[in-house]
C-alpha cells in the first residue's frame, strides 16, 4: 500500500517553502515531517524545496534532483548545523548483485535505480560541501528504530 498525502504543519513558521504544498510519498517521509515540525531543536525545515543538478549515468544528461528534506538544527552546544536528508528504503541504498544468475527486468531496474541514486547523492554531497551542510540518507532503520 502506498502512503501519500499532504502535510499540514503545527508550526508553519518553521517551514521554508509553500506550506500548502508539503507532500509526503511514504510513511517514513510523513514521520520525518512530523519530527521536523515538532522538534524544538529544528529551527527550520523544508521538503523538496532545494534543487540540485546532477548528470544521469543512464542518459548522460543533466536532470534536477529534489532532495526529500532540508533541515537546520540548533545543536546542544548552541551552534547551527544544516542538513540535506534523503529518505530511502534500505534496499535502494546498496548496489544490486553484480553477476546474478539471470538478468531479469527487475535486476535491470535495480541497476538503473542504483546508478541514478548514486549520481544524485554524489551531487548532493558536493552541494553540501560547497554550502557548509551535511548530506545524510535515512532508511527504515533510522525511522523505525526498535
Amino acid at each position: 500500500m502506498t502512503y501519500k498525502g499532504k502535510f499540514k504543519p503545527k508550526y508553519p513558521n518553521k517551514y521554508q517553502g509553500d506550506i500548502k504544498e508539503i507532500v509526503y510519498r511514504s510513511s517514513w517521509e510523513l514521520k520525518m515531517m512530523k519530527y521536523c515540525d515538532t522538534t524544538k531543536s529544528i529551527i527550520e525545515w523544508g521538503s523538496e524545496e532545494l534543487v540540485i543538478p546532477y548528470v544521469s549515468p543512464w542518459d548522460g544528461r543533466y536532470h534536477r534532483y529534489f532532495p526529500d528534506f532540508y533541515v537546520k538544527v540548533r545543536t546542544k552546544n548552541g551552534s547551527v548545523k544544516k542538513y540535506i536528508i534523503e529518505v530511502k528504503p534500505k534496499n535502494q541504498c546498496t548496489p544490486p548483485e553484480r553477476n546474478p544468475k539471470r538478468r531479469t527486468g527487475v535486476w535491470y531496474n535495480k541497476v538503473k535505480t542504483w546508478g541514478i541514486n548514486k549520481a544524485k547523492w554524489k551531487s548532493a554531497t558536493e552541494f553540501c560541501l560547497d554550502h557548509n551542510m551535511e548530506f545524510k540518507i535515512l532508511t527504515e532503520d533510522h525511522l523505525n528504530p526498535r
